[in-house]
């Protein structure tokens, strides 16, 4: 979370949104909310999303291809966390910052 938290202050990421991506709190942004959603869904659904929840993503102002970005985005961060997990890969320098635990907020 540390890493992703600095790339999206680096691409100029609200610190509100990146505080309600960390705490799991709703993004006032409802575009914003929605690819949260969707992409949440994918990940639990495995990817069996019903309709609705393609049809609410498209709704918010997304495209049929950002909905195969989605799927891309869950696909690499998939392998990248497995093997950092596996390699035991330490966090760099310059985002220990960034450091997050599910007891604290930004």
């Amino acid at each position: 979370m540390a890493a992703h938290s600095g790339l999206a202050k680096a691409i100029g990421m609200s610190p509100e949104n990146i505080k309600a991506l960390r705490n799991g709190t709703p993004i006032a942004d409802a575009k914003l909310q929605a690819l949260r959603h969707f992409t949440q869904q994918m990940v639990k659904a495995r990817g069996w999303v019903e309709d609705s929840e393609i049809e609410a993503f498209l709704t918010a102002g997304y495209s049929k291809q950002q909905v195969l970005e989605v799927i891309l985005g869950i696909a690499i961060k998939v392998m990248h966390n497995y093997t950092n997990h596996i390699a035991k890969t330490p966090l760099d320098e310059q985002f220990q910052p960034n450091i997050w635990s599910s007891k604290e907020s930004l």
